[in-house]
């Protein structure tokens, strides 16, 4: 448990370029006898809804596996939502993401906390460890062509609506608007990758959820502002720049992005920005902004995300972690699960799938293997995101270096790092003691205030 702990203080990734291999999807039985009956004549139509890393990884593996495949995308090919845009090590393996899309190899990050005392965050990094930045409309434009490649069908245009049918056995209508002019097409599956406000999610009423709203300018700093964040990454912790997230100087290809998020103060939102360009200014001034963002983003995976022959992925299903913020491999990995399964109950595009394989082959796989990380990461947030005295003992934690190997070595390649017993009591006691001294010294602070 206290690996786990640490793993979930994880605020940046640190990955390797990996050489390119191509998809590999088996078109593996279910393990459960099906019923379902065969598609004469055809494939199994599946139409999968946003093409961000989600729908784009969705969309790769059902075109890969021999399921016919639609995938729409509304926006340009240049948005894309505010985003801190990094990754783990074990996504650029995992999903062949090459080298030549990272903006930057940042080895060094440096945590402040809400009095300014800044911790280096990163000093057990291996050499070949690094925080690789991307541009997110870099990242989903070369995930959406990658879909495009292996057969996948894009269709540039706004969905409108989904008719979900009747009977068990009618198909999905979906209607959208492309070149100005009012299509419709009939599937046999749908995935919703469509995001914090999926229109799939209210047609299957699949229930709300919590959101934060992220907000983040793009500042293109002179160039001897921009050599400071060379290969370095900073987190700011606070009241003043959040009151329940943090905020952040993430350094891209030619700029820095420089943003915060919140959940229970969204009307405050540009109060908190200017408060992190206020504890940045040193090092942003003379910047000039060349991009405003904002969006919501999913606090906790919806109440349902399978109904019918319709599942939900990324964003959309609510797979962003607290604490961290992350959410770029959860999309992409839910929305390959979500696509294998498919091709796996469908035996290849072969037979009709239903609920129950949705329910079987994706969401208890998915549940499996991340649900409670993310129940554990909503405790630790609420535990060292509730007050500046709790952050200030974050903070001090991070200096800690076992603390630092154990948090990267889960983070970066999503498993449970190997801990020492006695080296995670010490981590414990440590952390108990941190929250009892910063409060303490928090309650001391407030009565001199007062």
């Amino acid at each position: 448990m206290a690996s786990a702990t640490q793993a979930t203080l994880s605020l940046f990734a640190a990955p390797l370029p990996a050489k390119p291999r191509s998809l590999t999807i088996r078109c593996l039985k279910s393990t459960t006898r099906t019923t379902n009956p065969p598609i004469v004549g055809r494939k199994l139509r599946a139409a999968v809804i946003g093409a961000g890393p989600a729908g784009s990884s969705a969309a790769e593996a059902l075109a890969a596996g021999g399921v016919e495949c639609f995938m729409f995308e509304r926006s340009g090919p240049s948005t894309a939502k505010p985003c801190g845009g990094a990754i783990p090590l074990c996504m650029l393996d995992e999903f062949d993401i090459p080298s030549h899309l990272i903006d930057r190899q940042v080895t060094r990050m440096r945590i402040f906390s809400p009095s300014n005392l800044a911790v280096d965050f990163g000093k057990t990094l291996l050499p070949h460890e690094f925080i690789a930045m991307l541009r997110r409309e870099v990242l989903d434009s070369y995930l959406r062509t990658r879909a495009q490649s292996r057969g996948a069908n894009l269709i540039s245009g706004l969905v409108t609506d989904l008719e979900v049918p009747t009977s068990v056995d009618a198909p999905y209508v979906i209607s959208y608007t492309a070149d100005n002019k009012r299509e419709s097409l009939a599937v046999d599956v749908v995935i919703g990758a469509d995001g914090a406000n999926s229109r799939v999610s209210k047609s299957i009423k699949a229930g709300d959820y919590a959101c934060a709203i992220a907000f983040q300018e793009r500042i293109k700093l002179p160039d001897d502002k921009m050599d400071y964040y060379q290969d370095l990454a900073e987190m700011y912790v606070g009241n003043d720049v959040s009151p329940d997230f943090y905020a952040w100087v993430f350094p891209k290809c030619d700029h820095v992005a420089v943003g915060t998020g919140t959940v229970c103060s969204k009307q405050d939102i540009k109060v908190f920005q200017r408060a992190i360009r206020a504890r940045a200014h040193s090092k942003i001034s003379g910047g000039k902004v060349i991009k405003v963002e904002a969006h919501p983003i999913p606090e906790h995976p919806r109440p349902t995300r399978v109904r019918g022959r319709v599942a939900l992925v990324g964003d959309a299903a609510g797979y962003v972690t607290k604490c961290s913020g992350e959410g770029i491999y959860f999309a992409a990995k839910s929305g390959r699960l979500c696509g294998e399964a498919i091709v796996k109950a469908s035996e290849g595009g072969e037979r009709m799938i239903n609920e129950g394989d949705l329910k079987r082959e994706y969401l208890k796989e998915w549940d499996g293997k991340y649900i409670t990380t993310f129940r554990f990461l909503d405790l630790l947030q609420k535990v060292f995101y509730g007050s500046d005295a709790a952050r200030e003992a974050l903070v001090e934690l991070c200096g800690d270096e076992y603390v630092q190997r154990m948090t990267f070595e889960s983070y970066l390649y999503k498993k449970l790092a190997d801990g020492n017993r006695w080296e995670d009591a010490k981590m414990v006691l440590n952390t108990v003691g941190s929250l009892v001294r910063c409060n303490i010294l928090g309650k001391k602070m407030q009565g001199l205030k007062l």
